[in-house]
């Protein structure tokens, strides 16, 4: 009871950023990690859309990429190397990503926990809209009817955390055949438009998104300035 009464006292700050390419949100993750780790700044949550681009985390695969990447390039999409964990994804425009700069000291030290936690505050989200979204045995990621609307992969310093997690909201799912996602042979892909059959407003995604993480990390809400200056 302690441990809980502690952490509700604790702020999640939420930065809405808009839409910025990849390499900019790197550069910002590692600015507020540092931030972070020396106490200047709150637990924080980044959310934001993507430039078109492909990423690739610590254990991908090049074959996961089915185009020649200078052929991506040339159509307008990033390819990026990063340090988060998992493998080869797509991140663009209508696909809400939320990169969470929490300190996991002193009571959430797990990380596996970690990703389960970052998993139901998706899975509550999509119940907002009348969803059964779930978990896949082994796998991490969130799923609904056996396609995969949320992907997830972090990095973990000194226990502080970075990159996160990217749900399909309006996603043109096209850019998916462009590679094996997250390395799953034969696997479907979806977002909440495909699955509702109607629009569905990304600001309110964001509002219900950051709601959940609060009640999942048991932090109290703070909305701050977005600008990533």
């Amino acid at each position: 009871m302690t441990t809980t009464a502690a952490a509700s006292t604790r702020t999640l700050a939420v930065r809405r950023l808009g839409r910025i390419r990849y390499a900019d949100g790197l550069k910002l993750q590692a600015e507020l990690v540092a931030d972070r780790q020396a106490g200047r700044i709150p637990d924080t949550l980044l959310l934001l859309e993507h430039d078109p681009a492909f990423t690739l985390g610590q254990n991908a695969k090049r074959e996961h990429i089915l185009a020649d990447p200078d052929a991506l390039r040339a159509k307008g999409f990033d390819v990026e190397e990063t340090g988060r964990g998992g493998d080869v994804t797509y991140h663009g425009p209508g696909q809400l990503v939320a990169y969470g700069i929490l300190d996991l000291n002193p009571d959430r030290r797990d990380v596996h926990q970690y990703l389960r936690d970052l998993e139901e505050a998706i899975i509550r989200t999509c119940a907002d809209y009348g969803l059964d979204a779930g978990r896949a045995e082994k796998m991490t990621g969130v799923w609904i009817g056996g396609r995969k609307v949320a992907a997830i992969g972090v990095r973990i310093a000194r226990w502080v955390t970075s990159h996160g997690l990217a749900l399909n909201v309006s996603t043109d799912l096209a850019a998916f055949r462009h590679i094996i996602p997250c390395g799953l042979h034969g696997r479907d892909v979806t977002s909440l438009e495909r699955e509702l059959a109607r629009p569905v407003e990304m600001s309110e995604v964001m509002d219900r998104l950051a709601a959940h993480m609060a009640e999942v990390f048991i932090r109290t809400l703070c909305d701050t300035e977005g600008s990533t200056g």
